[in-house]
C-alpha cells in the first residue's frame, strides 16, 4: 500500500520516478505532455495563483471540458493547499451563482465558451481564461509568467496536511440544492488505498477521461489515479466522441456509466445487422451466442466442455477479438460501469464478447467508492463486496449504511444536512435501499426515496422495471416508470437519439423526433421491447400503458443530471399532461395500451 500522506505527495513521488513518461494527452497526440512538462507546469501555475492571493484552504473553481488544463490547474492549487473544484459544464448561471457562493471561491479557471455564463453568475467573480485575449479575463499564460521569483514551491506543498480539504464535490441536484461534500486529502487516499488494494494500477496504465471532472467518478479514475499511480490519461473534451477517441487511447482502465455501455451495444449491434453479407451475419450471431455460453460457465466457476471451449477459441479469432479491437477495448485490464444501475443482460452481453465489467458503488459522499465486484469477488447482479477499510451494513428498514476512511468531511456550511447524513457513529445513511448475502455481496434495490407504493400498497423499485425494459432494446434510450399511488405502472419512454435517426431513415419518415414516435413501426417496436421487458417482471410490476416522448433529453437539461440519473420530480411536474392521460378513462392515440 501507498504510504503517501497527501495527493502533493503522491504527485512529487510520481513526477520523479517517472520523468519522461506521459502522463497526460489528447487524441491523437495533438497534446502530449510529460511528468516532468507536468510539474514544471504546476510548479509556474501554483507560483502564478500564488501571486494572485490563493493559498492554504482557498477555493479555486474550475469550469473547464475535459483537457489536460484541468489536470494541470487542479494539482497546482493542491500544492498550494487550496481546494479546487469543478462545476459542470451545463449549469445555468442562478445555479453556479449558489455554488459559488458556498464555495466562497474568488477565482475560476475556465474557457472561453463559458464566460457568458459565468459572468452571468456574479461579476464579482475573477476569470482565468485557458484562451489568451478575452476581454476582463486573466490568461493561463499570463498566471504562468506572473509568479514571484522567489515563491517557495516546495514549502507551499510540504505543509499540505492529510486532513486538508482537496475537492468539493457538488452534488446534481436531483432532490433540491446542490450540497457541497468537502473530501480531504486522507478521504482520497483512503479510496485510493481500495483501488491499490482492488485493481493492479501501474505506471503507463492508459484511462480514458470523459466523464464532467465535477463528478467524483472522473476524478478518481482518470485525475486522482494519475497522481497516485502514474496513470496515462488520455482527455476528451467532447464526449459525443468517446467512441472515436477508444481505439486511439485503447485504455487499460475504463469507468462509464451504464447508459453509455448500452450506447456501446446498441452500435454493436447495428453494424452486425447492417453487415451486407447473410453469411457474415450468421457467423457474428453464433460466436456472440457461444461468447455467452462460454463465458456464463466461466463466471459461474463451472468446467467448460472440451467442444464449446473449442468453438469459442474460433468464435473469439473470427469476431470477438475483432469487436473488442474495433472498439479500442482489446487490451483492458478493469472495465467498470457505476453511478447507476446497469441491466443485467447489458453486463452479460460485453462478457460474452470478453468485455468484463465490473460493477462498483459508491456516493460523493464516500469519495465514489463503497463496494465493488473485482476478479476473484464477481456475482453479477450485485455491486460486489465492500472495498479495503470499509464497512457496509443494513439499517432496519433496509437502508444502507457506510463506514470508512473515505466518509467525507461534512457538506461545505450546512451541519444540518451533514449530520442528518453521517450519524454520531460515522456511519453515512446512503439512501439507497439494499440487501448484503450471506457472502457480504451488496445488490442495490432502489433509492429509498423512490420506491413506487401502488394504490393497493405494493412497494416497487421504478429502476428494476425501468431496466428491465431498457435492456429488451438498445433504442430506447430512457424509462420512466409512473405508480406511486397509482392502479398500474405506466411509463414514459424516450427513443436513443441516434436509434431515433436510424430509425427515420429505415421507415422512410421525416427526420424529426416527433415523426419518429408517431409512426407505427416505431411504436410496434417499442411495445414488443416493453411486453419483454415485462416478462421479466411480476404482474404488480408490469407496465400496462406507456407514451413515447418525441423529447429529446439531455444531460444537464430538465430531465436528466449531468450523470444521466432520472430527476423524477421535475420529470412529473413537466409532463404531468402525459401522465395524466396515461391514467386517463379514455386515454389519446399517444398513449399505448397493453391491455
Amino acid at each position: 500500500m501507498s504510504s503517501h500522506l497527501t495527493l502533493c505527495e503522491a504527485f512529487q513521488s510520481t513526477a520523479e520516478r517517472n520523468p519522461y513518461l506521459v502522463a497526460l494527452r489528447t487524441p491523437g497526440d495533438a497534446v502530449s505532455i510529460t511528468w516532468r512538462e507536468y510539474d514544471r507546469r504546476v510548479r509556474r501555475i501554483a507560483a502564478g495563483l500564488a501571486a494572485l492571493g490563493v493559498g492554504r484552504g482557498d477555493t479555486v473553481g474550475l469550469m473547464l471540458t475535459n483537457r489536460p488544463e484541468f489536470h494541470l490547474v487542479d494539482a497546482a492549487a493542491l500544492h498550494l493547499g487550496a481546494v479546487p473544484f469543478s462545476v459542470y459544464n451545463t449549469s445555468p448561471a442562478e445555479q453556479l451563482a449558489y455554488v459559488f457562493a458556498n464555495a466562497g471561491n474568488t477565482f475560476v479557471v475556465t474557457e472561453q465558451g463559458f464566460v457568458p455564463t459565468l459572468r452571468e453568475s456574479g461579476e464579482q467573480l475573477r476569470l482565468i481564461c485557458l484562451d489568451p485575449g478575452v476581454a476582463g479575463t486573466l490568461s493561463l499564460a499570463e498566471v504562468e509568467e506572473g509568479g514571484a521569483p522567489d515563491f517557495d514551491f516546495d514549502a507551499a506543498w510540504r505543509a499540505v496536511e492529510p486532513g486538508d480539504l482537496a475537492t468539493i464535490i457538488y452534488t446534481s441536484g436531483t432532490t433540491g440544492p446542490p450540497k457541497g461534500v468537502e473530501l480531504s486529502h486522507a478521504n482520497v487516499l483512503a479510496v485510493s488505498a481500495a483501488v491499490e488494494d482492488a485493481y493492479d494500477f501501474k505506471p503507463g496504465d492508459r484511462a480514458l477521461s470523459f466523464l464532467p471532472s465535477a463528478h467524483i467518478a472522473d476524478r478518481v479514475v482518470s485525475h486522482y489515479a494519475s497522481l497516485m499511480f502514474g496513470v496515462v490519461v488520455t482527455t476528451v473534451a467532447d464526449p459525443k466522441l468517446v467512441a472515436a477517441a477508444l481505439p486511439d487511447a485503447r485504455p487499460q482502465i475504463f469507468f462509464a456509466v451504464p447508459r453509455v455501455w448500452q450506447k456501446f451495444k446498441l452500435a454493436i449491434d447495428t453494424a452486425l445487422a447492417a453487415e451486407p453479407s447473410a453469411a457474415k451475419r450468421k457467423i457474428a450471431a453464433w460466436a456472440v451466442g457461444v461468447g455467452a455460453r462460454h463465458n456464463a460457465l466461466l463466471r459461474e466457476g463451472k468446467p467448460i466442455p472440451g467442444a464449446l471451449a473449442l468453438r469459442h477459441r474460433l468464435a473469439d479469432k473470427l469476431v470477438l477479438a475483432k469487436l473488442r479491437e474495433k472498439l479500442g477495448l482489446d487490451e483492458t485490464k478493469l472495465c467498470a460501469s457505476g453511478a447507476a444501475a446497469i441491466p443485467l443482460e447489458t453486463l452479460e452481453y460485453f462478457w460474452g464478447l470478453g468485455i468484463k465489467i465490473y460493477e462498483i458503488w459508491g456516493m460523493s459522499e464516500t469519495a465514489g467508492l463503497g463496494t465493488s465486484t473485482r476478479e476473484g469477488h464477481l456475482r453479477l447482479g450485485s455491486v460486489g463486496r465492500a472495498v479495503h477499510g470499509t464497512e457496509v451494513v443494513l439499517a432496519e428498514d433496509g437502508e444502507l449504511l457506510i463506514r470508512g476512511g473515505s466518509v467525507m468531511t461534512g457538506y461545505r456550511n450546512d451541519p444540518t444536512r451533514t449530520a442528518e447524513t453521517v450519524d454520531a457513529e460515522g456511519w453515512v445513511h446512503t439512501g439507497d435501499i439494499g440487501t448484503i448475502d450471506d457472502d457480504g455481496f451488496v445488490s442495490i434495490v432502489d433509492r429509498k426515496k423512490e420506491l413506487i407504493i401502488s394504490s393497493s400498497g405494493k412497494n416497487m423499485s421504478p429502476t428494476n422495471i425501468e431496466n428491465s425494459i431498457k435492456a429488451a432494446s438498445s433504442v430506447i434510450g430512457q424509462v420512466v416508470a409512473i405508480g406511486d399511488d397509482k392502479p398500474y405502472v405506466s411509463a414514459l419512454i424516450v427513443l436513443d437519439a441516434d436509434a431515433a435517426a436510424a430509425l427515420a431513415a429505415e421507415h422512410g419518415t421525416a427526420d424529426s423526433p416527433a415523426a419518429v414516435v408517431a409512426h407505427d413501426g416505431v411504436r410496434d417496436l417499442v411495445a414488443a421491447a416493453v411486453r419483454a421487458g415485462n416478462a421479466k417482471l411480476s404482474r404488480i410490476e408490469q407496465v400496462k400503458r406507456f407514451r413515447i416522448l418525441s423529447a429529446v433529453w439531455e444531460p444537464g437539461g430538465d430531465e436528466l443530471t449531468p450523470t444521466l440519473k432520472l430527476r423524477r420530480k421535475p420529470i412529473a411536474e413537466k409532463y404531468a399532461h402525459d401522465i395524466d392521460d396515461l391514467y386517463a378513462p379514455s386515454p389519446t392515440r399517444e398513449t399505448i395500451d397493453l391491455g
